[in-house]
């Protein structure tokens, strides 16, 4: 498996969504990254600002709305978590 492939399963983005295509383009604003540390892994979640984000449809595994005042309770730096499986295309 490449490095590749470990970086994009460990990676959410989370921000406002201000556009979208009929192929799930979305434009997203105030966008967050977050790298999640693996389970069992001395490393903690690292989050970076980005602004403005736009991602093609086909790298994306889920969209949904958040809960900003219980996403805010969170210490997302203490958080750990498994790699997503391979998705597959059909």
């Amino acid at each position: 498996m490449s490095n590749l492939q470990t970086f994009v399963n460990s990676t959410t983005l989370n921000g406002k969504l201000v556009g979208h295509d009929q192929t799930t383009n979305l434009i997203l604003s105030h966008t967050i990254e977050r790298v999640f540390a693996i389970l069992g892994s001395e490393e903690a979640t690292q989050q970076v600002e980005h602004g403005l984000y736009l991602i093609r449809g086909d790298n994306i595994a889920i969209c949904g709305l958040v809960d900003e005042q219980l996403e805010a309770g969170i210490d997302w730096s203490a958080v750990k978590a498994e790699p997503l499986d391979g998705m597959k295309h059909v």
